[in-house]
């Protein structure tokens, strides 16, 4: 998939939240279970449901166990991004595998899907500008100001959706190197985080 197609996916799926706007509604991929398309369905759900739960816990009346439940929830649906990440990781370096590696390649600072985790946040930023950009309820200056961060946003996404495809591209040819270094999150591990293994 190019980053045309992967960019549209994300779109269906961020409309497709929309139509109920619940973060407790479950999604319905329309993508063969283990197929890539079904993981990036997936990886675009979790991010939109988790932008939504910073927005429930952003007012400064909410209730503080309810704040409480939504925030070990965002934690958890961090970790899930975390390890979607990965795994689309995985996808590319399964694709590359056999790719003779040039001996002048190089490391890109960041690989494919932390790339692809980028453009799905974008899309979600887009669309909720794109929201901002049609509100009539909303003067003249604020409107200027939405249509300014959506202009800018749509070029970002133009100048990401090239930088993902020319990696993509050059990994293919061997002139840059695919490496993984793990995500080493301590927060969520009972054996890491000093307050949660002090409690034991």
């Amino acid at each position: 998939m190019d980053t045309k197609e992967i960019f549209a996916l994300f779109e269906r799926q961020i409309v497709d939240y929309h139509r109920t706007d619940s973060v407790d509604a479950p999604t319905v991929n329309p993508y063969a279970e283990g197929t890539f398309e079904h993981l990036l369905w997936e990886k675009s759900y979790v991010d939109t449901v988790q932008w939504h739960l910073e927005d429930l816990i952003r007012p400064e009346d909410v209730d503080p166990v309810e704040a409480l439940r939504l925030k070990r929830w965002i934690d958890r649906s961090n970790q899930r991004r975390t390890d979607m990440v990965e795994r689309i990781d995985d996808h590319y370096m399964q694709q590359f595998a056999a790719v003779e590696v040039r001996p002048d390649a190089k490391i890109n600072t960041e690989t494919p899907a932390w790339a692809i985790d980028r453009l799905s946040i974008l899309a979600l930023k887009i669309y909720h500008f794109g929201i901002e950009v049609e509100r009539k309820d909303v003067d003249e200056a604020h409107h200027a100001r939405c249509l300014a961060k959506y202009n800018t946003l749509l070029e970002q996404k133009s100048d990401l959706m090239q930088a993902i495809d020319d990696l993509l591209q050059e990994l293919a040819a061997g002139q840059k190197k695919m490496k993984l270094y793990r995500q080493m999150k301590m927060y969520n591990d009972p054996s890491l985080n000093p307050m949660l293994y002090n409690k034991k």
